[in-house]
């Protein structure tokens, strides 16, 4: 066995990525204030072929130097918008009949694992502050809320993981 080279990878320019069908899911960053987390969702959501980043609140935006440090140019495949007001963005979603989806803690939250999706239907995934959370305003407007279980002693993810964890599994769920 050996490593492949990036040469190898088959790995699609810009231009092909915009083209490329994408899964029909929406990441909403609530008021992340740390660059490299923003960074890391754009890139995740490139890997997982993620229709679109809203930026909302305080998260900051491309083009920036932290945020590109970690995205590794995924700010300029990923299609992304700014949204002052996380509430009124979700209102809209919502009546597009887009699903919104806050991953947190919460009373009467389904365990990510048990999550289903509806094939033909849009969804939306709110991601919070890296203390705070989700805003509860945000998790009383969503649809669901989904939880990732954990086992340990600790109750939080940092919410670039939380992303990959829920970006893999929905990204399995809408294409197997």
């Amino acid at each position: 066995m050996r490593k492949l080279k990036n040469s190898e990878l088959g790995r699609l320019d810009v231009e092909a990525f915009k083209k490329t069908d994408k899964i029909p899911l929406i990441v909403i960053l609530d008021n992340i204030r740390s660059l490299n987390n923003i960074g890391s969702v754009f890139r995740t959501s490139d890997a997982f072929l993620i229709e679109k980043i809203y930026l909302c609140g305080i998260t900051a935006t491309p083009p920036n130097k932290e945020i590109h440090k970690t995205a590794l140019g995924a700010t300029e495949s990923v299609s992304w918008e700014y949204a002052k007001d996380t509430l009124q963005l979700i209102k809209k979603l919502k009546d597009s009949k887009i699903k919104i989806a806050s991953i947190e803690q919460a009373n009467h939250s389904t365990k990510l694992q048990g999550f289903s999706i509806e094939k033909n239907q849009k969804y939306a995934i709110v991601l919070g502050n890296e203390v705070k959370g989700v805003q509860q305003e945000i998790v009383t407007e969503s649809d669901y809320c989904i939880e990732i279980p954990q086992f340990g002693t600790k109750h939080s993810l940092n919410i670039s993981v939380s992303c990959g964890i829920v970006l893999w599994d929905l990204f399995k769920k809408f294409k197997y």
